[in-house]
């Protein structure tokens, strides 16, 4: 019996957008053991002279991400940035309460830089909008970003760091209209408390990029309503608005789980129209983009209780192959969204919901790692509108075509990649990928990672159940290439002019 059959249509000149390289971000939240014992751990065998790990350091590296978000989260809402500068036997010891744990503030503000550059990501802060005030966000601009000669830029100084950092990226608070939020606001009161701290911090520095709050995800009672209030009060102050989102296979219904983008794209979908709607509204001439500055899988560990203890253990899921089916969707989301998409952050990037788990000595690269790692790598340049024929199947959103995919082509480099999932549980697709122009001189190299038991899972024990291979490049030939991509994979193929 043959196998059903598909094809991939590209073509370099029908463009989407440019690829914002900030698609590619990481978010680390000092929350359980994502900082502590993460990526700052003095007493592991693996730390460098500033306390961070670097068999950590190296995973990060590998993944290449662009953009890092920090410190939070729900933690942001109640942190005070102070404590987290000067000399570390001086800062304080808090209660943390959106995460009921100890925070002991040995790793802050010039922590966080130090990280950053390390692993050469650009650094987004949050800044807190719950129990914080405007001016303390100002403070914290100028803290980063002036030059010496005023009392935070002085003490910047003082603390070792003469030159600014230069932090471009900067969150209004994190999901306030969440009631779970620390100081959660109604959307006209964070508007208009987001507005004023944004114009106070650019007046601290005027090249900012501000990223307000948008809904914490699309089953919020107040959702798209949020959004559109906030940005009417913020529109002419910001760059981006974010959103948030979680998904999972709460059900056990692997069909419905993955055809996941669905849901990813009906959310961007709505806030680009919210964005449109804003902009005519005011008869603005700016521009604002969506941050998705929370994404990632989460459904099988819920503890979120610290119980008042240093670096506990909180939601440290462990990721097989369906969710990395599911990420390498998302990705290619971001891809075909590139129009409106102009930064994204997975949360988190190490032991928090991660790809990425630790013991003292080890470090354990999840299933998600691969697709993260393939993509951050390979899609630059422009992402292009792919046409795609193939069989499609059953779910409780309609039918779906059993092949995701997305693409991209750097005119600059002559580098393209297609990215593909094969949603079929049981059957493999004879896949053709025709280049109607643009045609590659040869694919430099296909990657894959595929199974056939949708929980399998990399453990500390058995690190390589789940890779990504290199498979033998196959030729281009009269502007075509065949494929043969096995039921429940992920393949990534890269070519060049």
């Amino acid at each position: 019996m043959n196998n059903p059959s598909a094809r991939i249509y590209l073509d370099t000149q029908r463009v989407i957008s440019e690829i914002s390289p900030l698609i590619f971000g990481g978010f680390a939240e000092h929350m359980g053991r994502c900082v502590y014992e993460g990526i700052y751990d003095p007493s592991s065998p693996h730390a460098d002279a500033h306390g961070l790990r670097k068999d950590v350091l190296a995973a990060l590296r590998e993944i290449g991400y662009t953009v890092m978000r920090y410190p939070g989260g729900n933690f942001v809402s109640g942190y005070r940035w102070l404590d987290g500068v000067g000399p570390k036997e001086s800062r304080p010891r808090r209660r943390e309460m959106a995460w009921k744990s100890i925070e002991t503030n040995r790793f802050g503000t010039d922590e966080f830089m130090h990280f950053a550059r390390e692993i050469d990501t650009e650094p987004m802060l949050a800044v807190n909008l719950g129990t914080g005030t405007i001016q303390e966000a100002a403070d914290l601009v100028e803290y980063c970003n002036a030059p010496t000669g005023s009392y935070y830029s002085d003490l910047r100084a003082k603390n070792g760091h003469a030159e600014p950092y230069g932090v471009k990226y900067w969150c209004l608070g994190n999901e306030m209209d969440g009631p779970w939020q620390i100081g959660h606001l109604e959307a006209h009161d964070y508007g208009r408390k987001a507005l004023e701290a944004a114009k106070l911090m650019r007046l601290q520095d005027s090249q900012v990029k501000l990223i307000a709050c948008g809904s914490s995800n699309d089953h919020m009672p107040t959702y798209p309503e949020w959004d559109r209030t906030v940005l009417e009060h913020v529109y002419e102050q910001v760059d981006y608005l974010s959103l948030h989102y979680y998904v999972g296979n709460r059900n056990n219904n692997a069909s419905d789980y993955l055809a996941s983008a669905v849901i990813f794209e009906n959310q961007l979908d709505t806030l680009a129209a919210t964005l449109r709607y804003v902009k005519s509204k005011l008869r603005s001439k700016r521009e604002v983009y969506l941050s998705w500055d929370e994404w990632n899988i989460w459904y099988k560990n819920m503890e979120m209780n610290g119980d008042w203890q240093e670096a506990p253990h909180l939601i440290e899921e462990v990721y097989n192959l369906e969710d990395a089916l599911v990420v390498a969707q998302w990705l290619s989301v971001f891809l075909r969204r590139a129009d409106v998409l102009k930064v994204a952050c997975i949360a988190q990037i190490v032991n928090i919901i991660a790809p990425l788990l630790t013991t003292k000595t080890q470090v354990l690269k999840q299933s998600i790692f691969y697709p993260l790692m393939l993509f951050s790598r390979n899609a630059r340049g422009h992402s292009l509108d792919v046409l795609v024929e193939s069989p499609k199947y059953p779910t409780s959103y309609n039918e779906q075509p059993l092949l995701d995919v997305s693409a991209s082509h750097d005119p600059a480099t002559g580098k393209g990649a297609v990215f593909i999932v094969n949603r079929s549980q049981n059957q493999s697709l004879e896949t053709e990928v025709v280049w109607q122009s643009g045609t590659p001189a040869r694919i430099t190299a296909i990657h894959q990672m595929s199974g056939t038991d949708l929980k399998a899972a990399n453990s500390f024990e058995h690190p390589e159940v789940l890779t990504s291979k290199a498979l033998p490049v196959v030729p281009v030939q009269a502007g075509k290439a065949k494929l043969t991509l096995p039921p429940l994979s992920f393949t990534a193929v890269v070519t060049s002019s």
